[in-house]
């Protein structure tokens, strides 16, 4: 795992397989997100058969054989497309481009799991609605900063338990760290990231409908800004936003590109879930002067304060619960509608932004 750089930020777990070897067939394409590697690992680890993987990029494909070994290398996207033994297809396009190669999967027959956003428009959005309705296929989401981080697992398990009463704010920080040197020429065109509340702003969003138990929102400020980049005039640097959910449930995020060099990870990720009864903190990626590690939870209740390290004690059973829903057919992991209306607002919320600067 990278800590410098959150592209590729790919966290490992311990292996907890819920089916038999060879029992779920999948395939890896559309390698330009090193988080392809995140949602590779986790369904490897949950008992998934890594089958193929296919990208016109032979760079990346060599890459990509160096942490995953023996996996066999397609001749082409229709060679795995054509295979009915593959189930699912994961995949970390260009953003603009991820609503497109999800139609072609979920016509092949295939449920289809995306890096996010998975989407750069409200129009691809649509025509993915269409399709699930008219396949039956799964458009699942890899929200990595909750799905990937087991103190945001623990604190869903919380939040479910009743732990803080009924949850009434959701603030979540989401600072990157910019690194532009590293950065594929898609990341500084808007029309292909999407602006920045649509790429970073997703996590931030998908958590908030998460935590507050919000099945719907209303997008009520939504700002967007490029503070310090003038050599990337369609970079967005700053990104701000308040939702109202419409169980009343408040939530703000702030995302930004100006995570400092000295900082030992690529991301100060914060979150504190405000409940009737008590509140969450999460540290996602570290503590800053006092550790390098990450998924620190603070919980604050009637009967005290807790600091819980939770690093290597949580898992991710996100990745597990996608297989078997795959499977049957079912909605353990996550409801399709949750995947999209995230998708949804994030994507309002761009739209709305007013410009700071």
């Amino acid at each position: 795992m990278a800590s410098k750089d959150g592209m590729m930020y790919a966290p490992q777990g311990k292996p907890s397989p819920v089916v038999k070897p060879g029992e779920f067939p999948f395939a890896a394409v559309a390698l330009e997100h090193g988080h392809i590697y995140g949602q590779c690992h986790g369904l490897v680890e949950a008992g998934g058969e890594l089958r193929y993987v296919y990208d016109p990029d032979p760079a990346k494909v060599e890459r990509f054989l160096g942490v995953f070994p023996g996996v066999k290398v397609a001749s082409s996207l229709e060679a795995i497309l054509d295979d009915p033994a593959i189930k699912l297809i994961a995949a970390a396009a260009i953003p603009s481009e991820r609503g497109p190669l999800g139609l072609r999967v979920m016509d092949a027959g295939k449920d289809y799991f995306t890096d996010k956003a998975p989407f750069t428009s409200l129009e691809q959005l649509a025509a993915a609605r269409l399709k699930v309705q008219e396949t039956g296929r799964k458009y699942l989401v890899y929200y990595s900063e909750r799905l990937h981080v087991e103190c945001a697992v623990f604190a869903g398990d919380l939040v479910k338990e009743g732990v803080i009463g009924r949850v009434i704010q959701v603030l979540g920080l989401g600072p990157h760290r910019l690194n532009a040197p590293a950065r594929p020429g898609w990341f500084f065109k808007k029309a292909q990231y999407g602006g920045i509340l649509c790429d970073i702003g997703s996590h931030q969003i998908e958590q908030f409908l998460y935590y507050s138990g919000a099945q719907d929102a209303t997008v009520s400020m939504a700002a967007v800004a490029n503070y310090h980049h003038p050599a990337y005039p369609e970079l967005e640097d700053f990104g701000e936003a308040s939702l109202v959910g419409d169980n009343g449930a408040s939530g703000y995020f702030r995302v930004d590109w100006f995570t400092p060099d000295g900082l030992s990870t690529w991301g100060d990720g914060r979150m504190i879930i405000l409940g009737t009864a008590g509140y969450i903190e999460l540290r996602k990626y570290v503590d800053v002067g006092r550790e390098q590690t990450g998924n620190h939870l603070y919980l604050v209740t009637q009967e005290g304060e807790q600091h819980l390290d939770l690093n290597g004690k949580v898992g991710y059973p996100f990745f597990g619960e996608l297989i078997l829903d795959c499977l049957h057919r079912s909605e353990q992991a996550m409801t399709q509608e949750h995947a999209f209306k995230a998708a949804e607002l994030c994507l309002k919320a761009q739209e709305q932004a007013v410009r700071l600067a």
